[in-house]
């Protein structure tokens, strides 16, 4: 195991250095023009010149590739084009959000989703597992916006229970914190919770049929420790696979609905670089996220050998 997981963090390099490569093509083939963004509309011709120049906008492509590869071989992720402050410490400075968001999605999707799958599962064909199916449907078609939106118009305009947008950390007491992640967690944790509840259901609703299925019953086993301690843990390794794309989709969710609720994380930071076409913030948060999708991935194989004794690496 310990020389898998070697190979695979050695494997990361490769697969980085090629996201590198490909971050800072697109990027330069985008349209936009950081100096004129910095510079405003009435800048003239002379004043881009000179910001261009101090950026390094001014060099050939190929030489800015190369200085960016040289800073990032030596640690260092750049500084925003825009405020002068090292990515870095952007990067510091906003995960916070971000890691609090992901992780209550997570949390909530996981203990909320597998087992409504495995009841749905057990009461096939009945009114519950319809009651399952349809929520499913529905919360993987709506979008995490209109969802977003519809609980801010229910509780936070409505009953007022919760603030609209705004973040408040850890410091600023409890309350006020899960104040402020309660309708975010839940507009993300939608969509998922959605997702693998119908894996989990129609995983376990395989197994159920399987010999040591009919065993576990014929020797008397109760329902409950048939379907939690024989079916779940042989239909893990498709619901741990789906929990895992599911967390490296919340990328995308998370920059959706930081932008709704005004949260200071990575999403929103990810929309501010891009609108202000600052190369040296996008590319570090593309080669962050890059490098979390790998390492879930990596997780995710090594849950798989725990969960099923017959795979090994």
């Amino acid at each position: 195991m310990l020389r898998f997981v070697g190979r695979r963090l050695l494997a990361t390099i490769p697969v980085m250095a090629m996201v590198a490569v490909v971050i800072f093509a697109i990027l330069r083939m985008t349209p936009g023009d950081p100096a004129a963004i910095i510079a405003g509309d009435n800048a003239t011709a002379e004043q881009l010149e000179g910001i261009r120049s101090y950026m390094g906008l001014d060099q050939p492509i190929y030489i800015q590739f190369f200085m960016w590869m040289a800073q990032l071989l030596k640690g260092d992720l750049g500084v925003s084009l825009i405020s002068g402050v090292p990515v870095i410490g952007m990067l510091a400075d906003r995960i916070g959000p971000s890691l609090a968001l992901a992780s209550a999605t997570i949390f909530l999707t996981v203990i909320v989703a597998v087992p409504l799958g495995v009841i749905a599962a057990w009461r096939q064909g009945k009114l519950l597992d319809r009651a399952v199916m349809a929520f499913s449907v529905l919360g993987f078609s709506l979008p995490v916006f209109v969802t977003s939106y519809l609980l801010i118009l229910f509780f936070a305009i409505d009953l007022g229970w919760f603030p609209v947008q705004g973040y408040k950390p850890p410091s600023a007491g409890l309350w006020p914190f899960l104040q402020t992640l309660a309708l975010p967690t839940l507009a993300l944790s939608t969509v998922y919770i959605a997702l693998i509840a119908r894996i989990t259901r129609t995983s376990i609703i395989e197994v159920m049929g399987e010999d040591y299925i009919r065993t576990a019953r014929a020797k008397g086993s109760k329902e409950r420790t048939v379907l939690l301690r024989h079916a779940l843990r042989n239909a893990a390794v498709p619901i741990i696979t789906i929990i895992g794309v599911g967390i490296a989709m919340l990328i995308s969710g998370v920059v959706v609905t930081e932008s709704v609720f005004n949260l200071p994380g990575l999403g929103r930071l990810v929309v501010e670089a891009v609108l202000a076409r600052d190369y040296p913030v996008i590319q570090g948060l593309i080669l962050f996220f890059s490098f979390i999708n790998i390492m879930i991935n990596l997780v995710v194989d090594i849950l798989y050998t725990v969960f099923d004794p017959r795979i090994r690496y």
